[in-house]
């Protein structure tokens, strides 16, 4: 049924087709009659699929990933729909409208998006009143990075202050200093400024006293002398982990629209697969399996899922395959493993 109503649907703006879907979503997960049956639809829950990583216990090792979600406005109905995890953001300390429209671009030939938003979002302070009031105990990652208009020299206090917000609401948090999307933000993945804003929050997660998980989000374009760096320094500051890997500035064999393929902005989705997978394998090889390592890029179905898992990777990350697979992504993918 899903093929059906994926045409439909891609027959619709694509962001106006997201607001559609979880609006419809929200309505239907809190209805008396419906809640139920997407609950043992798109549900597969079985003891050897549970993950324990940080002291917290997945059910699954099938998260959402970052930017799906911005606002932790629909967590409760995403818990339904099967996921071990959901991971808000990317959060930021003021609102703000990200980039101008259109900013997100289908590929369907490729199996592809491109998006360029720019941490569009409410602000951290509306997601934390959001996050007070949500029902499911289904673990929750914070995503967090600049406003566009801070410097790169005062990037630092952003994350500082989202993370002291969502602190006492989420159960992880990740360093976003990946995403193409907003300038100069992956300068921040250099070695000297990476080590100083880690530390920083390493210094304050200490303070806080509950040391909540902490994992950085890296691109996968960087070099092996790069990698390298970060391996180095997530292991020096005890980083709980890698999230490997955000969007690609690449566009090296897409077969879609050109007009469509020349769009600035990030590409997620089957181009991203090998890539990411090969990433995840160079991370968890030169740590000697020392990382934790969230993989995420390209995963469709559950061969993808265990390429990765081989890889090295110990959970993962679904977006764009959510949005061509449909809901019964996570339930598909977990009866696979």
């Amino acid at each position: 049924m899903y093929p059906l109503i994926k045409k439909l649907l891609f027959k619709k703006d694509p962001e106006e087709a997201h607001h559609w879907v979880m609006n419809k979503l929200h309505t239907w997960g809190n209805s008396f009659l419906f809640s139920p049956i997407i609950k043992s639809q798109f549900s597969f829950d079985k003891k050897s699929l549970n993950r324990e990583l940080w002291d917290l216990k997945f059910k699954n090792p099938i998260g959402l990933a970052a930017g799906f979600d911005k606002d932790a406005k629909y967590i409760d109905d995403l818990a339904k729909l099967g996921f071990g995890y959901v991971e808000i953001g990317t959060l930021t300390p003021k609102p703000q409208a990200g980039n101008d429209k259109p900013r997100l671009f289908r590929l369907p030939s490729d199996e592809a998006l491109i998006n360029r938003m720019g941490f569009n979002n409410e602000g951290v302070d509306a997601a934390v009143e959001r996050l007070k009031k949500r029902k499911s105990d289904i673990i929750v990652g914070g995503n967090i990075g600049k406003n566009k208009t801070t410097p790169n020299e005062r990037a630092i206090d952003d994350y500082e202050y989202c993370f002291r917000k969502l602190y006492d609401y989420v159960d992880y948090f990740v360093v976003n200093v990946s995403s193409p999307n907003t300038p100069n933000l992956r300068e921040l993945q250099e070695k000297e400024p990476l080590q100083r804003l880690l530390s920083r929050l390493q210094l304050i997660n200490t303070e806080l006293g509950k040391a909540r998980p902490i994992l950085l989000k890296i691109a996968p374009d960087l070099s092996q002398s790069q990698l390298d760096d970060i391996i180095e320094i997530a292991l020096n500051l005890n980083l709980n982990g890698i999230v490997a890997t955000n969007t690609t500035i690449a566009r090296e064999g897409l077969m879609g629209d050109p007009k469509v393929v020349s769009e600035a902005g990030g590409v997620s989705g089957k181009p991203l697969t090998q890539r990411s997978t090969e990433v995840i394998k160079y991370l968890h090889t030169q740590s000697k399996g020392k990382l934790i390592i969230i993989g995420v890029g390209g995963i469709f179905n559950a061969e993808d899922a265990k390429e990765k898992l081989e890889a090295g990777a110990s959970l993962l990350q679904v977006y764009t395959g959510f949005i061509y697979e449909g809901p019964s992504i996570v339930k598909n993918i977990c009866k696979g493993l």
